[in-house]
């Protein structure tokens, strides 16, 4: 195996771009807990101040999960991404393993038809999927939340690719123990696809949890709404929007977020580049 190092100048450009990058990525979230701490009054000040001369974390926050049901919304946001994930997985890995170890007549076309899902942004779909959902009488529910995203195409062609790096001579000797094809995926091809399912579920939870264009359609009853609609409560077109209870429950729904991917960054790095097998 060929290793190359890098000459000082090189690793010291490469880590200087590698730091510029996630400062750029985090100065967001750093102003967003900044300002959820600070008092109306040093909000709009015109000098910059990352920390508050007086501590208001304690009456923004109090007034966050108050003021709005933001605890239900946060619910609402986990039944919907939990449901959406189980979904997702019950129907893209067996879809994968077709795709990757089967062989029939227009695999290729189906798999390109997978392609093609990628490269459709799902605003194209809202129309048609809201006028189903109308004629199905599903608006204003759970569902309507669930089901546009029951069938994820980059799901099915991650673990597909993750599938096919699994050598054939595994589901050979799964067949010869007299499993069936529905046995081999539940049983061998996902246990051995967790890091893939685990890279997976944090796409798809983060995507979900911080969707607003699709919920904005589909729900109105404010017990149904979604942790980034429900956030919506905080704006006020006569008082104005109240930035620093705002900023607050921001941080409170990111933070989960934050929490999970810290939690599973080594398997969401191993599903993203490994394989099952060495």
């Amino acid at each position: 195996m060929i290793t190359t190092r890098l000459s000082l100048p090189s690793a010291i450009v490469r880590h200087g771009v590698l730091l510029l990058t996630g400062a750029l990525i985090l100065v967001p979230f750093i102003w967003m807990v900044s300002l959820s701490i600070k008092p109306p009054e040093e909000i709009f000040r015109a000098h910059f101040s990352l920390f508050p001369h007086h501590w208001y974390a304690v009456e923004n926050y109090r007034k966050a999960l108050t003021s709005v049901p933001l605890p239900r919304y946060m619910l609402n946001g986990i039944i919907v991404c939990a449901t959406i994930l189980a979904l997702q997985i019950a129907t893209c890995a067996p879809a994968a393993y077709a795709l990757a170890k089967l062989h029939f007549r227009g695999r290729d076309l189906l798999f390109a038809m997978v392609l093609i899902g990628l490269l459709l942004p799902h605003q194209v779909l809202a129309l048609p999927l809201f006028i189903l959902g109308y004629k199905l009488g599903m608006l204003n529910s759970y569902a309507a939340l669930i089901f546009p995203y029951v069938v994820s195409p980059f799901g099915i062609f991650l673990f597909r690719q993750f599938f096919r790096s699994i050598p054939d001579d595994v589901v050979h000797a799964a067949r010869l123990d007299g499993l069936s094809e529905f046995s081999i995926v539940w049983k061998i091809m996902v246990p051995m696809a967790l890091p893939a399912i685990i890279a997976f579920s944090i796409f798809s939870v983060v995507s979900h949890w911080n969707d607003l264009f699709w919920p904005l359609i589909a729900v109105r009853d404010e017990n149904l709404m979604p942790p980034p609609l429900g956030i919506m409560a905080f704006r006020n077109e006569e008082a104005g929007n109240d930035y620093g209870p705002l900023m607050a429950a921001a941080t409170i729904v990111v933070l989960p977020l934050i929490v999970a991917f810290l939690a599973a960054q080594k398997w969401f790095v191993d599903g993203l580049t490994g394989g099952a097998v060495k």
